[in-house]
């Protein structure tokens, strides 16, 4: 049995770094409505010793050292030169998520789990991506609906033909933003049927909603239609100020799945209905991923989660920023041209 200790350092002591909740005040969020943080995700598992930690605001670093033995740092790059890491965690705003990746590649640092979008634009994901392929380090994206029990159930669930075949998907949840919620719910129609999406037909919801995360962020939400290979449509509703409750509906010619919260409802003719609870003895999302890390880290599995499948995710948010440049006409993907310079400014 391995026995190595990683050592931890998180860049972005906020929210879902830190779990820290007077940034989830700010952002009327409650730490516990999340799927784990990167500071329970570490202190939670006994080969990973959190040691460090970086943050621009002087009251985050105060509040992570009251409840932990780990040094803090303003820099992140002061942090990455004085502290001997071996997973770092970038958990800051999306437009930083390539400087900083790139960075610890760089230094050899061994894994990185970063936040989700992977970055604003393509160009900063390939840099991350590149970075990270030429160092031998691990990148994981914190799409954490991959690492949920009953995701990866009603995935398997769907490729032994649970549902017959899939003929539609409904993709659906308040609060628009495309780049910040819309990841998670991209990824996991990818994740969850197996196929890619192959072009965007949308609308963005243009009603000037403020950004919870500041001024400088603006990431709309929107309506559309993306196709899946082999042709199978996901319809998206996702406006700016609708108070829907999000869920994804998978449909097939035998039944459908209703995707909610880590909850999943199931229909299928001939059986009762069932649901599927979040599994009491399972761990956390993000403890779970983590373990997968530290279990690449080790050697004894390969991580099941390839970063280029989050620039993928990023790739069909910019496609709606792409469509609807057109008036909704079809974009196909990959993006080509000037749509591959596209930002969706998400925080």
């Amino acid at each position: 049995m391995n026995t190595q200790t990683y050592r931890a350092g998180i860049i972005g002591l906020g929210f879902i770094g830190a779990g820290d909740q007077v940034s989830g005040d700010a952002l009327g969020q409650q730490v516990s409505d999340l799927g784990g943080t990167h500071f329970s995700a570490y202190t939670n598992h006994p080969r990973i010793q959190l040691v460090s930690g970086s943050s621009r605001d002087a009251g985050r670093r105060k509040r992570f050292a009251a409840k932990s033995s780990a040094s803090t740092f303003e820099r992140w790059q002061d942090m990455l030169a004085e502290v001997e890491l071996d997973i770092v965690s970038v958990a800051t705003y999306a437009p930083f998520h390539a400087e900083i990746a790139a960075a610890c590649a760089e230094r050899g640092i061994r894994a990185i789990y970063c936040e989700k979008p992977i970055a604003t634009t393509l160009p900063d994901a390939y840099r991350m991506l590149d970075a990270c392929k030429q160092s031998g380090t691990l990148l994981v994206i914190n799409h954490n609906l991959r690492f949920h029990p009953n995701c990866r159930r009603l995935r398997d669930f769907i490729a032994r033909g649970g549902l017959g075949t899939l003929t539609s998907l409904s993709c659906q949840w308040g609060a628009g933003r495309l780049g910040n919620v819309g990841t998670h719910m991209f990824d996991v129609v990818m994740m969850v049927t197996g196929k890619k999406i192959e072009a965007v037909s949308g609308t963005l919801d243009l009603a000037g909603k403020p950004d919870c995360r500041g001024p400088q962020f603006h990431d709309p939400g929107g309506w559309g239609v993306m196709r899946l290979e082999g042709g199978i449509k996901v319809m998206v509703d996702a406006g700016d100020y609708s108070t829907i409750f999000g869920g994804i509906t998978f449909n097939g010619n035998k039944g459908k799945a209703i995707l909610k919260g880590g909850h999943i409802w199931l229909e299928v003719q001939g059986s009762e209905a069932e649901e599927w609870p979040h599994p009491e003895d399972e761990p956390r999302s993000m403890e779970l991923a983590t373990s997968e890390l530290v279990q690449a880290l080790d050697g004894t599995a390969t991580f099941p989660y390839d970063a280029a499948e989050a620039v993928h995710t990023l790739e069909a948010i910019l496609g709606f920023h792409a469509s609807h440049a057109r008036n909704a006409a079809w974009v196909d993907l990959p993006l080509l041209g000037e749509d591959r310079e596209r930002e969706v400014l998400s925080g």
